[in-house]
């Protein structure tokens, strides 16, 4: 008869029918004594049996387990009927369809043990209101119906979390298509609805503060995952100082962390403890605006800093890039500031991407060429001695040219101490998403791609710079085939500190030629095909084909290139 209805509504169907008769039986109990028909209803149910004090102090502890199971299978089928109706609510909301199908998977079970439950909790009924007395134990029913709730109301949470996220970016998407006090904005993107509190941590103070200290501000929110290095606060350090003096701009840590641990916990306030800036409230906070997070300003758990005016409207989808590279010269940090830096660098852009990696490089490159260069162990010992024969030659002693060598060699301890390969090529690569991003395929860019493709080279790269301009870039093969000809080309010319760059460059456009083009391949770190445009390549022109490298950071090991 039922079987054409649904499961709520087999559920509620059976539960009315023990309603009715659990609801007579409790209503004649209580006006048996001043309405006749309701102590002759009594009669029939057998209240008076079950109320005689020697029966009812016997029975009475039957009675409250009966009534609280009667209660939870009561909160069970609301907790039912609420996911049915979330499920029809939100049907159309392709991001929860998952997260409601898992809530409601059992729901066939749960309404069967409803049921069951119901049914021994009339039989009861009729047993405690029989001179006999006895009744089923009802602890079987009660157990698997309280297991049963906390489930549903673990997933009523979580689809109640999941509403509220994706609410939360309905609402930003909306916020941020018309001027929006900054103040509001962040409220929305920090703080769930059922959470009260709205402060966050003043890591100048070491104390909570409103967020209405925001009210007015330029922010800089800085979006990471747990999983950052100290060398990105020290980046940001000098850009808080630069700020807090004008008081218009603040810096904003929101830390992404999908699951809360104690150990994550424990590296949170360890992290916030090293930053004088404004950050996310406490271990343990979601952050509510975390889908627009990701989906929006493409957070993939690389460090973010995403630039925004009084107004909430963007000025920059990641201005840490061009921190890198020019640190407080970046300021105000919008896109506009970043294309007026690109234009002014051309042949400059190598020695702007290493002014922060050692303090001698900057006093070296005000007159000296510099040796650049990078490989394994073989190839870097070869080119040191060639290059530093060429630096103790007569000619060039007297000609007064200054050369100096920087090896870009990996932390040989693994420390995390002074790693100039990854702080390098961090800024190689920085360079390259900039230049990219804002589709200025220039000489810059064909430099920079050429240079990538040397990362992984183990036959070795150098590159030449005199002062702050770039003279030459090569691989390996064809730079130490000028230094190894030096003794040939040096007749051809006079060297002087002014031209040494430019007989250099012309004499290895000659090795290049002889030796043939081959073709370049290099991965880079975060990128995307919607972050990328085709990029055609240095030596023959052509369009390169695109690949994806992974690479698992668990272990300090390389890990092998997947393509």
């Amino acid at each position: 008869m039922v079987s054409k209805y649904s499961w709520e509504a087999k559920a509620v169907l059976s539960l009315a029918a023990f309603s009715l008769e659990y609801g007579e039986f409790w209503l004649s109990a209580q006006h048996q004594q001043s309405e006749q028909l309701a102590k002759s209803v009594a009669f029939l149910k057998g209240v008076p049996i079950l109320l005689k004090p020697e029966n009812f102090k016997q029975r009475g502890r039957a009675v409250t387990d009966l009534s609280n199971v009667i209660m939870s299978t009561l909160q069970v089928i609301d907790c039912i009927f609420q996911l049915e109706k979330l499920s029809i609510t939100y049907n159309d909301a392709k991001e929860l369809r998952e997260t409601l199908a898992n809530a409601r998977k059992d729901i066939s079970v749960n309404v069967f043990w409803c049921i069951i439950t119901t049914v021994a909790c009339a039989t009861n009924i009729t047993l405690l209101t029989s001179d006999e007395g006895n009744s089923h134990d009802l602890v079987q029913y009660a157990q698997k119906i309280t297991i049963i709730l906390n489930k549903l109301k673990q997933q009523l949470k979580i689809c109640k979390e999941e509403i509220e996220k994706l609410q939360t970016y309905m609402k930003l998407k909306q916020l941020f298509q018309i001027p929006t006090e900054i103040m509001e904005v962040m409220k929305i993107l920090i703080f769930f609805k059922h959470n009260a509190e709205t402060t966050i941590f003043d890591g100048s103070t070491k104390k909570l503060v409103d967020i209405d200290n925001l009210r007015t501000k330029n922010v800089l929110l800085f979006i990471s995952s747990l999983e950052i290095s100290e060398d990105y606060i020290a980046r940001l350090r000098p850009i808080y100082d630069f700020t807090k003096d004008n008081n218009e701009y603040k810096i904003v840590w929101i830390p992404i962390v999908e699951k809360w641990t104690k150990d994550l916990q424990h590296k949170f306030e360890t992290l916030q403890a090293k930053m004088p800036w404004y950050t996310v409230g406490k271990a343990g906070a979601h952050i509510a605006g975390i889908k627009y997070i990701k989906e929006d300003w493409n957070f993939n758990g690389k460090p973010m800093l995403v630039v925004l005016n009084t107004k909430s409207q963007l000025q920059h989808y990641n201005a840490l890039r061009m921190i890198w590279i020019w640190g407080c010269q970046a300021f105000p940090f919008t896109q506009e500031k970043e294309k007026q830096l690109l234009l002014s660098l051309q042949d400059t852009w190598f020695s702007a991407l290493i002014d922060g990696i050692n303090t001698k490089l900057f006093k070296w490159m005000k007159d000296d060429y510099i040796f650049f260069y990078g490989g394994d162990s073989v190839w870097t010992n070869q080119f040191k001695e060639k290059a530093t024969a060429l630096i103790n030659d007569e000619i060039i002693k007297e000609s007064k040219i200054s050369i100096e060598l920087y090896l870009v060699e990996k932390n040989a301890n693994n420390d995390g101490g002074d790693d100039r390969f990854s702080t390098f090529w961090s800024a190689i690569e920085t360079m390259f998403h900039i230049k990219v991003i804002s589709k200025q395929i220039d000489d810059v860019v064909k430099q920079v791609q050429k240079l990538l493709s040397y990362k992984d080279d183990k036959s070795g790269w150098a590159v030449l710079i005199q002062g702050r301009k770039l003279v030459a870039i090569g691989a390996g093969s064809t730079m130490y085939t000028v230094l190894d000809q030096y003794h040939t080309w040096n007749q051809q010319e006079t060297l002087t500190i002014e031209n040494f760059g430019q007989v250099f460059n012309q004499q290895h456009g000659t090795a290049v030629k002889e030796t043939g083009h081959v073709c370049s391949c290099f991965s880079i770190p975060g990128a995307t095909g919607s972050t990328l445009e085709a990029m055609v390549c240095y030596e023959c022109g052509n369009v390169m084909e695109a690949f994806f490298s992974y690479k698992c950071c668990h272990d300090k090991k390389k890990a092998p290139l997947i393509t």
